[in-house]
C-alpha cells in the first residue's frame, strides 16, 4: 500500500482584489486556505494549535498586519517548519524582520514586488512635487471655501525647470522619477549607500548626503524603511535645506520625523511638502493637517487598477515558482547570499 503525500497549503494573509483567476490557478499545486483569526493573538493561537501544519508558502498584503502583525522574532518562533516561503505584495517590507525570518532553522525565505509600482509610485511623487513647487494646495483649498485663489492670495510658486531633484535612495522607483522629473528640465543629483554604474545612474550625480540635503530644491524620499533610515531626516538634516526647498515622500513615514518637520515648516526651514506616507498611519500629525503649504495623500502611491493587479500577480508568481523549482523570483536583499 503506497501513502499519497499530502498536498502542501498555501495560506492568503490579506485579499485578492484583481488576480483570483491566477491565484486559483494555483489550487494545482497546493490547498488555498486562509486563516480564521481577527488579530495577532488569535493568529498565534492557530499557528501553536496545528491550523497551518503544511502550509509552504503564503502571500501576504500590507494591510494582514491588523491579522497578524509584524513578522517579528516571536511571530517566526510560532510557525510551523513546513512554512518555508514568505511572498510580500510591495516594494517595502518593514513589516517583516529579515533577521528573524532569515535566522530560523530552517530558514524563512522573504520575497517582495521591487519594479512592478515604480511608475505609479514614481507618477504619484512627481505629482506631489509639481503641488508642491508651484504652491497649489494653498488656492485648492480656499476654491471649496468659496474664496477663489484665497484671502490674501497665496504667494507665487516655481516652476520646476532648471531646479534640482536630490533623490534619497536611487532604487527603482527613484530611477524612474528622475526620468520623469528630466521632461520637466530638473537636474537629479543622488545620495545611496553605494554609487550606481552610469547606465542605472542615467546621468544623475552622486553626492554625499550632506550636499544632497544643501542643494536640493526638491528633495525626494525614495529609500525603504529600517532601523538605519527611520528618522534619517529630522531637525539637523531640515537645518542644511534650502529655506525655499520642498520635500516628497512616498516611501515609508517615519524616515522622517514628522515633529522636525513641522517644526521646519512652521518657521520657513523649507517651504513645503507633498506626502503620500505617515508614521502612524492613518494617523496624521495635526500640524501637517492644518499646514496648507503640505500636500497630503492617504498612501496611494500605487492606487491604480494595472499597478495593483501587476503587484498581486507578481507576488502569485513568486509563490508559483516558489513550490514548482525551490526557489524565489525576486528574494530580498538581506537573504540573497541564503
Amino acid at each position: 500500500m503506497y501513502l499519497v503525500a499530502a498536498k502542501p497549503k498555501i495560506l492568503l494573509l490579506g485579499e485578492i482584489d484583481h488576480a483570483q483567476e491566477q491565484w486559483q490557478g494555483l489550487s494545482g499545486l497546493g490547498e488555498l486556505i486562509k486563516p480564521q483569526a481577527t488579530n495577532r493573538g488569535e493568529f498565534i493561537a492557530e499557528c501553536n494549535n496545528g491550523k497551518f501544519d503544511g502550509v509552504v508558502a503564503a502571500y501576504r498584503t500590507f494591510t494582514s498586519a491588523a491579522i497578524t502583525g509584524r513578522f517579528d522574532q516571536e511571530l517566526v518562533d510560532v510557525l510551523p517548519k513546513s512554512w518555508r516561503y514568505l511572498c510580500h505584495n510591495g516594494a517595502g517590507y518593514d513589516q517583516i524582520d529579515p533577521d528573524a525570518c532569515s535566522q530560523r532553522v530552517p530558514p524563512l525565505y522573504v520575497s517582495n514586488v521591487p519594479s512592478a509600482p515604480d511608475d505609479a509610485t514614481a507618477d504619484t511623487a512627481i505629482f506631489l512635487m509639481l503641488g508642491a513647487l508651484r504652491n497649489f494646495n494653498v488656492s485648492m483649498d480656499a476654491l471649496r471655501r468659496e474664496e477663489w485663489k484665497g484671502k490674501p492670495a497665496p504667494a507665487l510658486g516655481h516652476d520646476p525647470q532648471g531646479k534640482i531633484l536630490g533623490i534619497l535612495g536611487m532604487g527603482g522607483i527613484g530611477r524612474n522619477m528622475s526620468k520623469k522629473a528630466a521632461a520637466f528640465g530638473m537636474t537629479t543629483i543622488y545620495h545611496n549607500r553605494r554609487k550606481l554604474d552610469d547606465e542605472k545612474a542615467g546621468g544623475a550625480e552622486y553626492v554625499s548626503l550632506k550636499d544632497l540635503l544643501k542643494r536640493s530644491d526638491v528633495l525626494s524620499l525614495n529609500l525603504p524603511l529600517n532601523p538605519k533610515t527611520r528618522h534619517i531626516i529630522s531637525t539637523e538634516q531640515l537645518k542644511l535645506m534650502k529655506s525655499s526647498s520642498i520635500i516628497v515622500n512616498t516611501a515609508r513615514g517615519a524616515v522622517i520625523d514628522e515633529a522636525a518637520l513641522v517644526k521646519a515648516l512652521d518657521e520657513g526651514m523649507i517651504a513645503g511638502a507633498g506626502l503620500d506616507v505617515f508614521e502612524e498611519e492613518p494617523k496624521i500629525h495635526p500640524g501637517l493637517v492644518k499646514n496648507e503649504r503640505v500636500i497630503l495623500l492617504p498612501h496611494m502611491g500605487t492606487w491604480t487598477k494595472e499597478t495593483q493587479t501587476k503587484m498581486e500577480v507578481w507576488v502569485i508568481d513568486n509563490i508559483r515558482k516558489a513550490l514548482s523549482e525551490g526557489k524565489l523570483l525576486s528574494i530580498i536583499p538581506e537573504q540573497e547570499s541564503l
